[in-house]
């Protein structure tokens, strides 16, 4: 099946499926949108608040998405950014991890050299988020270059102290995503669990928290559910993918999702688990259902 549905092949697919299952052919397409919808709503379990990644699904215009989306039971878009936030209002969906303020994943909070173009990005989006009635807003320590462990986290909190009293002001959370280093983001110095936890200790805020993605932590450190037990206190949000590959999160690949899962709610955490996979299924949607499935626990 497409991943750029048109409501043309929708609705045919819909009146081939009321033929193999006997249903009136009077009945509407609409109404059975409507109850498969409502169907996966109230089959979910409550315990995980769903979201997906945007850049995951970039190649499935934003509106089919969040209809999809919604479908599955999924309340929140990652790493949307003003322009879009307005198409996600639309469909009562939420901005779950804004972005748009980070310069890129390389130059980022541990190096001074950026810190007066990343202070003025921060100073103008936190607002912006905060007026939208969002909550989280993304960052990143940037490559190591060289520098210490203690460099990176002084640097950091010499960034990241100059924002800190806005986003208390505001009520938004900055969250600086753990990101491996050994495959996809060579030299990323936040590479750690331990890493992001002293620097949010040494900033002592609430308002200052840890993206945990499960795939990057798992390829550099693994040990995930313990680390999610003993840390989860300074972690905002979470990322699924597949190892290895970054694709699916089904029995392809080696973590159990679903025992993670039940690590997470049993912390007590009420924030997002976003879907953050790259689908080799040509039917992307479903993959992605299946995923939120899995993570449903």
């Amino acid at each position: 099946m497409s991943t750029n549905l048109n409501r043309r092949s929708a609705i045919k697919g819909l009146l081939a499926t009321t033929a193999a299952f006997g249903i009136p052919s009077g009945f509407s397409a609409l109404a059975m949108q409507k109850n498969e919808t409502e169907t996966q709503l109230g089959m979910l379990k409550g315990n995980i608040n769903h979201s997906v990644s945007r850049w995951c699904f970039s190649d499935i215009d934003l509106d089919t998405l969040c209809v999809e989306s919604k479908k599955m039971g999924i309340t929140g878009i990652d790493l949307v950014g003003p322009k879009d936030w307005p198409t996600l209002k639309k469909y009562d969906l939420v901005s779950t991890m804004c972005n748009g303020a980070e310069i890129n994943l390389v130059d980022g909070f541990n190096d001074i050299q950026f810190h007066e173009t990343l202070i003025k990005k921060y100073t103008e989006m936190i607002p912006l988020v905060a007026k939208a009635g969002y909550k989280n807003l993304i960052c990143f320590s940037g490559s190591r270059r060289g520098k210490t462990d203690e460099e990176g986290w002084n640097n950091c909190v010499i960034g990241l102290q100059k924002l800190i009293p806005l986003a208390e002001k505001h009520n938004i959370i900055l969250v600086m995503e753990l990101l491996n280093s050994k495959i996809d983001h060579k030299d990323y110095q936040c590479n750690r669990t331990s890493w992001g936890v002293e620097l949010a200790k040494r900033l002592n805020s609430e308002n200052f928290k840890l993206l945990y993605d499960i795939y990057h932590m798992q390829i550099d450190e693994g040990d995930v559910i313990r680390s999610i037990r003993d840390n989860h206190q300074y972690i905002a949000h979470y990322h699924t993918a597949g190892v290895p590959g970054r694709n699916e999160i089904d029995g392809t690949q080696e973590l159990n999702y679903a025992a993670i899962m039940k690590a997470i709610a049993k912390t007590g955490f009420k924030g997002f688990v976003g879907q953050e996979f790259i689908p080799k299924n040509p039917d992307k949607l479903a993959s992605l259902k299946q995923a939120i499935a899995i993570c449903d626990i």
